[in-house]
């Protein structure tokens, strides 16, 4: 066999090794993930490991967000950013694909994952914050408060759905009830409507970086969706995690 052949062995396989697509919003669900299938697929075949996928998300993930704070703001730079932070979050859903292609994931490796995740979460908003405030050319501070909020709402959102994720996960396996079949369809309309909280389309504003208004109201927009799907989601997730403790 060829190393195409490979590829294509390795991408049917991973065809029923998906996760579930409830509650994943649009761009991950259709985009992102179908971009981690061939980086897992083809570097299945080289015999990378996952961690070594984690950390090779982490390289462009981080170059990224460096740029931001440290490179002033052009066309170029926000374009070169929106592409190392794209490559990142896919690579992000090849590790857990590779994963399942080799078998199954580790603690190590999903503790390394998330390790990534939560550094990528807290200073992609505080590089955002620097690199407005050393190339701004704001008169007034008041435009920093919107990365400082967004950073706010993005850490209050991963911790939360981390830690309902695992209270649902120890619950179902206290009753035994089935995990999500991930073969249940989900309804596309709905994984619009959560595009404000998806990080694809967070890597996608920067390519208006260049141009330092334009940047602002789209920033701003999508944290106002981000921060209203929030306010709307805490309650829900309560009640449900209050039923935990009823069974």
């Amino acid at each position: 066999m060829t190393r195409a052949d490979d590829v294509r062995a390795a991408l049917a396989r991973l065809g029923g090794k998906q996760k579930t697509a409830k509650g994943a919003p649009a761009y991950s669900r259709f985009i992102n993930r179908r971009i981690g299938r061939w980086f897992a697929a083809v570097l299945y075949t080289f015999g990378w490991t996952p961690n070594q996928v984690t950390s090779l998300s982490a390289v462009f993930t981080f170059s990224g967000i460096l740029m931001l704070a440290l490179v002033r703001p052009a066309p170029w730079v926000g374009l070169v950013v929106a592409l190392l932070l794209v490559i990142g979050y896919a690579l992000d859903s090849a590790d857990g694909q590779l994963a399942r292609l080799r078998g199954g994931g580790s603690p190590a490796g999903e503790w390394l994952d998330h390790v990534v995740d939560s550094v990528k979460t807290t200073t992609i908003h505080a590089a955002v914050l620097i690199g407005l405030y050393r190339y701004g050319g704001f008169e007034t501070a008041t435009p920093l408060l919107i990365p400082l909020a967004f950073g706010v709402v993005s850490v209050v959102f991963f911790s939360t759905v981390l830690l309902t994720d695992q209270l649902r996960r120890a619950y179902t396996a206290r009753v035994g009830a089935p995990m999500p079949d991930a073969s249940t369809s989900a309804p596309v309309l709905r994984s619009l409507l959560v595009l404000p909280n998806d990080y694809g389309v967070l890597c996608l504003v920067f390519l208006t970086w260049g141009w330092s208004q334009v940047f602002l109201v789209v920033y701003g927009l999508l944290l106002l969706g981000f921060a209203l799907f929030l306010a709307l989601a805490l309650p829900t997730w309560f009640r449900e995690v209050r039923t935990f403790s009823e069974a």
